[in-house]
Order: structure tokens, then C-alpha cells, then sequence
């Protein structure tokens, strides 16, 4: 009969069990509770289906203007609520891609539009284009002519009545319609221009060279009025504001088109029920009546709230990816996984015979951490979108994972050879197989960290997931498997079970004491 164990050696059995207990009721906790609040990994766009645009900048950009248009850009992502969006600079280009959504093409127009946004004075009014086969049409590159006397939108023709905030109707000068309106290649801020109005608006607008820019701008949100129309609220920034108020008085009682990109958005009369100007203390207000939908006054706001890009962007390649495609490669990187995994089990089963076991647990647990980890973190915007190179990075993963174990059992090997038990070979073996895992791991983990900072994209998503679980392996190797593997090999009647037991996996010769 064996001698009672001492205190010391009790407390090391509970802690070995505390330790155990927790580690498997954070895992499979973390694993119901998503489950539970119907989170899942967001896929990424070869694995969702979705969309996926480079841009080219119009012009020479500078490498600071590109990192600003993509932080622009990504900011655009960010309120509109899409989450899993990617946006990068390739080379000279620009890359967005929206996974998993089905208006990925109108989510892609919102976020790239240039956001060129003007403030220009109204000189008049002008016809639809009457069409560049029509007799007397100008062609593009014709200079503009100037306003005819009657049909600008001067104080004195605009006539505004402050008591009801109307103007006097003015008509648009009709020579105008032979000409094109200004295309966006040629929409320079300096100059004047010839542009449409916003879809349902009949009429054209000549404008003179813009007064101020978006810079000008410092918040802006999309709200309704008291009377239940939708309206653009916006602050200024402290340069913007004084040279908001000197524009307005220059044009007092006169009409400021507010241009974003090549499309006047709203054209109204400075200050319609006032008779003097007076400052705006560095706030205003855009509307545009019945055409000015929710959707459009956000998408405005949006724009406004992030600034002007500092470049033009023109879309280079446009690419679509199904999700019935997506969904086959997510199978088939799964189900190629799962093989790989199945048998690198039976191996170990085979191999070690009951420690086999500790390696099936220890997956199952680090599994649950991982898929836990994982679908949070696709609620936020701190982790790559879980695409096939994800996937590549976790079956890589279970290589070093099983790695870990082999290194750890195999030392328990040199032990036994060394003429010990398995109880005295667990405790001391750990220590020196341990220092080899956290050093390999190590390696894995700082190729991992140096990919994902050089590297964009695909490749990042790899070193990510890669990263996450080294890391995650070095956690479980010390508060799993070591508490699991002493704690079995303790038990004499686990070690000595003929053909499975613990001595049978570590090859131990027969009537050898366990």
C-alpha cells in the first residue's frame, strides 16, 4: 500500500486540476456563448462572394497622398457599417473589396467616389445639353461664353423678398444648351464650369471658380427636419469657418452651388430671410427638398464628414466573386483540413495509443478558442476577414499544434530510456520539452508577425491566423496539456493498461516500472 501523498503534493494535484477545469470551461464556454449569439467567422471575399475594385489615381500620386486616400477610404467602410472590408494600397493603385454583401456595387460607388467637393458661385442658370449631332452643337473643348445680362444670378435679378425667403424667377440662358456640360476630367477647382444638377433636376448650372473646398469642412451628418425632410448639418473647421463667412457675404443674397464630384447637389440663395448677412458661426445647413433622399443626404454627409480625397480616382478592374464559388473553396480548404487532420489523429493514436487522446482533447479545445476568437473578432476591424489563406494559416498551425505534443511526449521517451517511471518522467520531462516548444513557437510566431507588417492582403490574413494560433498553442501546451499529461501519467492503472496505456505509448519495455 502506498504512503498517503504529502500536502505539498496535493496542492500540485489541485492546482493541476484547477488549471485543467479552467482552461476547458473558457474554451467551451467562449464556444456556446457565440454560438449562442449566432456570431460566425466573416469570410472573407473568395470565401463570401462579393466585390472587389482597384482604383488609379487620375494624376502622379505621392506615396503620403495614397496612404491618405486610403485612410479615407476606409473610414468611408467603417461608417457605412460594412465589416470584413479591405482596403490597401497595390503598388501605384488603390484595392477595396466588400465580402458578403449583395449591393456590393453601390457600397463600392459611395466609398470611391472622389468626394471633389466645391463651393462655387452660381452665374446662371442653363438648359439640358441639346446633343453633340444637333446643328450648332460646341464641341467638348469650346470655351465657355459668358452669362447673358438677363439671366445671371446677380442680387439685383434674383430679387430676393426676405419676408417669405423667395427669389425672383430668372431664366436660363438657352445659348448655353449648345454647349456640353464639363466633364470630370476637366472639373478643375480654378476654373468655370458647366455642370449637371443631381438626377430630377432639370437644369444645368454655370459656375464660377470655387470659393471654398471640402478641407473646409470638419463634421457633417444626415438628419431630418422638423417638417420630416432630410438635411445635411455641417460644422466647419476654425480656417474654414472665417472663409465660409467671407464667401457668403461676398455672395449675399446670391446662390453657392455646393458641387461634389462634377454634380451640383445643392444650390441655395445665402441667407434668403435676412437682410444683412450675418455670421454663421461656423455651422450651416444643406438641403435639397423632395430629392433629397435618406440614402443620398447619409451617403453626402459621409463624403463631407471625411474630406475631399487628395486625388482623383478612376476605376482600373472591377472583379465579382459568387458566393456559390466562394462556398466551394471554403468546403474544399475545409475538407482538405479535416483530412489532414484525421490523420495526423490516428497517427498519434496509433503512435502514443492514450496520449493520443491528450492530442485529440487538446485540439478540440484549442478549436473552440479559435473559432470563439475568431467570430469576435469579425465583429470588429482589428483582424483580417477569414479568407482561404486563413484557412491555409490554420491547417498550418495544426502542423506546429501536433508538433508541440510529439516534442513533449518524445521527451517523456528519453525519460523512460533514462531508467524512469512515467509518474517521475511527466514532472521532468516537461520542464526541458517546454523551453523547445516556446523556442520553436517563437519562430513561428515572429515569421508570422514580420509577414503581417510587410505584407497586404492575402498573405496578411495568413500570418494573422497563423500568429493567432502559435500563440494560442504556447497557452494550451503549459495550462492543458502539462496539467492533462501528469495527471494521467499519475495514474498507475492509465499508465499500465496493456496495449493502450501510457507505458505502451512511450515504449516502454515490458514489466518495466510505470
Amino acid at each position: 500500500m502506498s504512503p498517503p501523498p504529502s500536502r505539498s503534493a496535493q496542492r500540485q494535484q489541485r492546482s493541476l486540476i484547477i488549471s485543467l477545469a479552467v482552461v476547458v470551461a473558457v474554451a467551451f464556454g467562449a464556444l456556446a456563448a457565440t454560438i449562442g449569439a449566432g456570431w460566425t467567422p466573416k469570410l472573407g471575399l473568395d470565401l463570401a462572394g462579393g466585390f472587389s475594385v482597384v482604383y488609379k489615381p487620375a494624376t502622379h500620386a505621392s506615396q503620403s497622398d495614397l496612404n491618405e486616400t486610403v485612410q479615407i477610404l476606409r473610414n468611408r467602410v467603417d461608417a457605412l457599417g460594412v465589416s470584413g472590408a479591405q482596403v490597401a494600397t497595390q503598388g501605384g493603385d488603390i484595392s477595396v473589396s466588400v465580402p458578403g454583401v449583395k449591393n456590393g456595387r453601390s457600397i463600392l460607388a459611395t466609398i470611391g467616389q472622389t468626394a471633389q467637393l466645391y463651393f462655387r458661385p452660381a452665374l446662371c442658370y442653363a438648359p439640358p445639353f441639346v446633343g453633340s449631332h444637333t446643328k450648332g452643337a460646341a464641341p467638348p473643348s469650346a470655351p465657355l461664353p459668358a452669362c447673358a445680362p438677363a439671366s445671371q444670378l446677380t442680387a439685383a435679378n434674383l430679387n430676393v423678398n426676405t419676408s417669405t425667403g423667395q427669389a425672383q424667377n430668372v431664366n436660363p440662358d438657352n445659348a448655353l444648351a449648345a454647349y456640353p456640360s464639363t466633364p470630370p476630367s476637366r472639373d478643375a477647382e480654378h476654373q468655370t464650369v458647366l455642370l449637371p444638377g443631381i438626377q430630377g433636376d432639370p437644369l444645368r448650372y454655370m459656375l464660377g471658380p470655387a470659393e471654398l473646398t471640402g478641407h473646409a469642412v470638419k463634421t457633417a451628418y444626415a438628419q431630418q427636419n422638423q417638417a420630416g425632410a432630410w438635411e445635411v448639418n455641417y460644422t466647419l473647421t476654425p480656417t474654414g469657418s472665417p472663409a465660409w463667412d467671407a464667401m457668403a457675404s461676398k455672395y449675399f443674397h446670391q446662390i453657392i452651388a455646393i458641387e461634389l464630384d462634377g454634380v451640383v447637389q445643392s444650390a441655395p440663395i445665402i441667407q434668403p430671410s435676412q437682410a444683412a448677412f450675418t455670421s454663421f458661426g461656423g455651422s450651416g445647413t444643406i438641403s435639397g427638398g423632395a430629392s433629397f433622399t435618406e440614402t443620398y443626404a447619409k451617403n453626402l454627409a459621409l463624403a463631407m464628414q471625411f474630406g475631399s480625397l487628395p486625388v482623383r480616382l478612376n476605376e482600373l478592374t472591377t472583379v465579382t466573386v459568387s458566393p456559390t464559388l466562394g462556398r466551394s473553396s471554403l468546403v474544399a480548404g475545409l475538407a482538405a483540413g479535416l483530412g489532414g487532420l484525421i490523420l495526423v489523429l490516428i497517427y498519434t493514436i496509433l503512435y502514443y495509443r492514450l496520449l493520443g487522446i491528450v492530442v485529440i482533447s487538446g485540439l478540440a479545445v484549442t478549436g473552440a478558442l479559435l473559432y470563439s476568437i475568431i467570430s469576435a473578432l469579425g465583429h470588429t476591424a482589428y483582424a483580417p476577414s477569414f479568407t482561404l489563406a486563413g484557412v491555409t494559416g490554420l491547417i498550418v498551425s495544426i502542423g506546429i499544434t501536433v508538433d508541440s505534443y510529439i516534442v513533449y511526449f518524445e521527451r517523456l521517451k528519453d525519460e523512460t530510456r533514462a531508467g524512469r517511471t512515467v509518474r517521475t518522467s511527466v514532472d521532468r520531462g516537461f520542464k526541458s520539452a517546454f523551453r523547445t516548444v516556446v523556442a520553436a513557437d517563437l519562430v513561428s510566431l515572429a515569421g508570422a508577425v514580420v509577414l503581417y507588417v510587410i505584407t497586404i492582403g492575402d498573405v496578411r490574413g495568413f500570418a494573422f491566423f497563423l500568429g493567432l494560433s502559435t500563440l494560442l498553442d504556447i497557452i494550451i501546451t503549459y495550462f492543458f496539456t502539462r496539467p492533462l499529461v501528469i495527471l494521467l501519467g499519475r495514474s498507475q492503472r492509465l499508465s499500465e493498461a496493456r496495449g493502450v496505456g501510457i507505458s505502451a505509448g512511450l515504449a516502454m519495455p515490458q514489466g518495466a516500472p510505470a
